[in-house]
């Protein structure tokens, strides 16, 4: 996929992944559009951005909130322009609680929000074919043994929130092969990655002694970027549809990832959960 007048929307761009990733895809001609919460935020990489010969724009976004995902969405709709690549970069690890919508936060930050994001993009992504969704998911995902579907409607259990951000990743990981099955011959491909362990502040919400811990292995967030800006771009990845990435690589992920009858149900309760369908409570 060439560069050339690329329009691009990153989640979670302000730090991080998402930050080092956007100024990876940023290139004369190229539009990005950066959705979070906070514009405050985002405005280094803005300016950043714009000296490139990038185009960035600020979208703001809450995943946490359905309403503010679906404001963002209609106000992107609304401005016109395409979309070539769809990027869910954000999300949380360790963090408890509940969303504003009522699920388990990382849950319906990682997945949720992101979910109902994509379906609400997914014709202006059809007419801006062709078109890719990137997922950042996790190797974490293998560490998910089951979906525990009345889990995700309640605050976090564990003490780390870490088995929770597994499951996430494994939503996203399913999130992206469901896709790929629906939209084949769309002219818009899907992907789910593996960014490396990356210090980020995604790890911001982990308790103290074992966010020390883990970045004693963490990568850089360039590194990180690299295989989310190979699947963003890269036409080796062009043709493919649905898989598994890490270090710009295709991967097998989990036995769970690869299983028929959870990815429809978790599309099926995403879709009720959303509000975009009748589907299961």
């Amino acid at each position: 996929m060439g560069r050339e007048s690329l329009s691009i929307l990153i989640t979670g761009a302000s730090s991080g992944i998402g930050r080092a990733t956007a100024l990876a895809l940023a290139d004369s001609g190229v539009t990005l559009h950066l959705a979070g919460r906070s514009q405050e935020r985002h405005e280094p990489l803005l300016a950043e951005l714009e000296a490139t010969g990038a185009r960035a724009r600020f979208l703001p976004v809450d995943l946490a909130d359905l309403a503010s995902v679906r404001d963002g969405a209609e106000r992107f709709l609304a401005s016109g322009e395409p979309l070539h690549v769809l990027l869910n970069n954000a999300g949380l690890a360790g963090a408890r609680g509940r969303t504003e919508n009522g699920f388990e936060r990382t849950f319906g930050v990682n997945h949720l929000g992101h979910f109902l994001l994509t379906e609400l993009l997914l014709d202006r992504l059809h007419e801006s074919a062709p078109a890719r969704i990137v997922n950042v998911a996790s190797d974490a995902h293998f560490s998910a043994e089951t979906v525990d579907w009345d889990a995700l409607q309640r605050p976090t259990r564990s003490l780390t929130g870490l088995p929770e951000y597994a499951v996430s990743k494994l939503c996203n990981v399913l999130h992206a092969r469901e896709l790929a099955e629906r939209l084949a011959d769309s002219g818009v491909t899907t992907y789910a990655l593996h960014p490396g362990v990356v210090a980020t502040e995604v790890w911001r919400k982990v308790p103290w002694g074992l966010r020390q811990l883990i970045r004693l292995f963490m990568e850089s967030p360039e590194a990180g970027a690299r295989t989310s800006e190979y699947c963003a771009v890269s036409e080796a990845a062009g043709s493919q549809s649905g898989l598994y990435y890490a270090n710009c690589e295709p991967k097998p992920p989990s036995r769970l990832a690869r299983d028929a009858t959870l990815t429809a149900e978790l599309r099926e309760r995403s879709l009720a959960w959303t509000g975009l369908g009748a589907g299961v409570g």
